[in-house]
């Protein structure tokens, strides 16, 4: 029986709108990554000595490094047609009323400004290489939490924490687009949580990029102290190009003893974007790590959250869901490493493909031999929607300590006929049974992501279906 309907891809044309960029408002260094351009960025900054020379010498470390070979190809990207920096001629305000009316009118279309007053604590709003906006709510900063960019913390009073944690858990040598980071990064955010503060209602930043042919760097650096609790969210879009843009962010988490921090992110990055961002977390004793993750858009990406359990009885949950079309070939996954005692990991991810679409999911769990009676559950599922798809389950399993209970479940298929014909034999039309079969498979997972995204996932996740006649 020809099949008469068929699933389709994740709608972008909400993300796809822009604006084009007059000189006169925008400050842009050239094309390519040299040292004199790392100097530009650096002193655009005003970066303190320290960092100045941190971006020096990662340059010098990402010109030594190798291109990774190993997943997918990203021979379409050259660094030497990439812009690094391009800021809007317009000063971070803590009033949206004073953000320029075409930034403004973006995030306006995003819808955050609406969520800000209805579901969130803070909001910070990154434009290309820079915040245009950022703001917390008075009842939040009266508990003594820190929501601001991380520019201006490098030069207040929590200066010195910055240098103490500021890629340490992702170093310039950890690969060639970690160092390409520590280079030429820009904009982000830092959070700090003290001792046992609990925020109620979430923070969130939202990184937009707007340039054709920019690179988008933003770092964020969250420490949640002993006992206290967080929820982050992190959002990200771009307007589709005929030419290559990049994402190379960097996330560093600090999770204190007994503390809690969720970090929820909605990717939905345009099918030129090449995604090669890098997030890890390390958690004290006690203390937890949830990863929510939505990967929907871009042409490639690497991307793999990496979770370290260095205290005793510390424990990470990794929930996840990745959409790749045509065109896209999105490799995720995750790490976790046992250092502690008693710790605990748990991993569910959906991948979805379509369309001649490439899902891989990479998974590393390493137990080291100090880490007695750890506890490890990786559960991942994929769904192709046709027979030009593809999805690929890569685990690896580095287990050093007798008294450890690890599992891995893995399982790969398509939307069968028989539950199809199920389905229709007791009333449901063909288009109804695969829209159900489809939601069924990403339900447990997309409830987990974050209720003020509401609209977002609609958007993102919500598969339509329509008879071609």
């Amino acid at each position: 029986m020809e099949e008469k309907n068929q699933v389709n891809e994740v709608d972008h044309s909400l993300y796809d709108f822009r604006y084009e960029e007059k000189e006169s408002d925008f400050y842009k260094v050239q094309e390519g990554l040299t040292s004199e351009i790392v100097e530009k960025i650096s002193k655009e900054k005003n970066d303190p000595q320290w960092m100045h020379d941190f971006r020096l010498k990662s340059l010098e470390i990402y010109n030594k490094m190798q291109v990774p070979n190993w997943g997918p190809s990203i021979d379409g990207l050259n660094m030497n047609d990439i812009v690094t920096y391009v800021r809007p001629k317009t000063e971070m305000s803590a009033k949206w009323s004073e953000v320029p009316d075409d930034i403004k009118e973006t995030f306006e279309k995003l819808g955050i400004p609406q969520a800000e007053r209805e579901s969130l604590a803070g909001v910070g709003a990154q434009y290309d290489s820079e915040l245009v906006y950022h703001n917390v709510k008075k009842e939040v900063a009266d508990q003594g939490v820190v929501y601001t960019d991380l520019e201006s913390a490098m030069h207040g009073p929590y200066a010195d924490m910055i240098k103490e944690h500021f890629m340490h858990l992702v170093t310039p040598g950890d690969h060639k687009f970690a160092a390409l980071h520590g280079a030429v990064w820009s904009g982000g955010s830092f959070v700090y949580v003290p001792p046992g503060v609990t925020v109620e209602i979430p923070l969130q930043s939202y990184f937009r990029l707007n340039a054709p042919g920019a690179g988008q760097f933003e770092h964020t650096l969250i420490i949640v102290d002993e006992g206290a609790n967080l929820h982050f969210i992190e959002g990200c879009s771009a307007p589709k190009y005929n030419v290559a843009n990049l994402h190379a962010g960097c996330v560093e988490l600090y999770v204190g003893k007994n503390a809690k921090l969720r970090y929820s992110t909605i990717e939905n990055w345009s099918k030129n974007m090449y995604n090669l961002n890098t997030k890890r977390a390390t958690v004290e004793e006690g203390g937890k790590m949830e990863w929510v993750s939505g990967s929907f858009g871009s042409h490639v990406s690497y991307l793999y959250p990496m979770t370290i359990l260095k205290g005793d009885h510390a424990s990470m949950e990794f929930t996840g869901i990745t959409f790749a079309g045509e065109g896209q070939d999105l490799d995720t996954g995750m790490k976790v490493v046992h250092q502690g005692k008693y710790t605990s990991s748990s991993v569910n991810t959906k991948s979805i493909s379509k369309s001649g679409g490439v899902g891989t999911f990479r998974s590393a769990v390493v137990v080291g031999t100090e880490a007695k009676g750890a506890k490890a559950v990786v559960d991942c599922s994929s769904l192709m929607l046709d027979e030009i798809s593809r999805s690929d389950t890569i685990p690896a399993m580095d287990v050093r300590t007798d008294d450890a209970d690890i599992g891995h479940e893995a399982k790969i298929g398509r939307i069968s006929d028989e539950a199809i014909f199920y389905l229709m034999s007791r009333g449901i039309s063909e288009e109804d049974a695969r829209t159900m079969i489809v939601s069924g498979f990403a339900d447990n997972v997309s409830k987990e992501l974050p209720l003020e995204y509401a609209v977002e996932m609609n958007n993102l996740i919500r598969l339509e279906m329509k008879g071609n006649g």
